[in-house]
């Protein structure tokens, strides 16, 4: 049976106090202990009130509040979701909370979670235990991989330059752990790179060249504003191969398909999500 501990909030989590680094270290104790019994399956801190808001519905229409908000003993602090087999082990569990917190004054509440065999069997529990299948099976991230024929190193500089973003990782083959059983003329290959562009990333390497195949059947796809399609589009049509020219669809301000000089197929889109919008 699955509970939440529930630290209630106060004054000093109200102001944002940080935690001091005997407590932080304290409740990582009490993490691990909980982990290796293995009995937590998750908890976070949640900052201030006076960073979130409340949503009140009055006949289905919603009202946003901002906060902050005064009643702190009715705001919760954080929380730590376990799972045990009793009442009584939830309240053990609860009652090793670190006396470091709060001044070995905090408040702790810790209720039962619902589970799905708590319900009547029907159209409403089998939506919901799709949706939990649905999002156990999603991956932690999908990101573009490319192989190279020696190129990746220039390719991925230059992909910075194009699109604004840095090389976070470029390790050669020879810096790896296997570096003595890398060919002698293949140790300033690229074994493991990163293209880190915002919040996106691409990966690549060099393919030992009996390995490299030219891409095929694929596109590394990307939506850009139409003025910065239009000079992406050119830079990296550079010394490659203009597939199908940027110009407007019915679906885009601007589509344009091309093949840039290092094999890699691009196709590049721009105000496609207004368009959709529009019709």
């Amino acid at each position: 049976m699955r509970y939440i501990i529930i630290r209630k909030a106060d004054r000093e989590t109200e102001a944002g106090v940080m935690p001091e680094p005997e407590l932080l270290a304290a409740m990582g104790r009490y993490n691990q202990r909980l982990a290796d019994a293995g009995v937590l399956k998750g908890g976070e801190g949640l900052k201030p009130s006076s960073e979130g808001f409340r949503v009140d519905f009055n006949d289905g229409k919603p009202t946003a509040t901002e906060g902050p908000f005064c009643d702190s003993a009715d705001l919760v602090a954080g929380y730590s979701i376990i799972d045990v087999d009793s009442r009584e082990e939830a309240l053990e569990w609860a009652s090793r909370w670190p006396d470091l917190d709060g001044g070995g004054n905090a408040k702790l509440e810790v209720r039962r979670l619902f589970e799905l065999e708590d319900f009547a069997p029907g159209e409403g529990v089998t939506a919901i235990e799709k949706t939990f299948d649905r999002i156990e099976a999603q991956p932690q991230a999908i990101n573009i991989y490319l192989n190279f024929a020696g190129h990746c190193r220039e390719a991925f500089e230059f992909y910075a330059d194009v699109l604004g973003g840095h090389v976070a990782v470029m390790m050669m083959h020879g810096e790896s752990p296997v570096a003595d059983e890398v060919p002698a003329d293949f140790g300033n290959a690229i074994m493991y790179a990163v293209l880190q562009v915002g919040r996106l990333h691409i990966m690549g390497s060099d393919a030992p060249p009996d390995w490299y195949q030219s891409p095929q059947g694929m596109f590394v796809q990307m939506e850009m504003p139409a003025d910065r399609a239009k000079i992406a589009f050119e830079r990296l049509a550079e010394g490659g191969e203009i597939r199908m020219p940027l110009a407007p669809t019915f679906w885009a301000e601007q589509f344009g398909m091309l093949v840039d000089r290092y094999g890699i197929p691009w196709m590049i889109n721009s105000s496609l999500k207004d368009c959709l919008a529009e019709q």
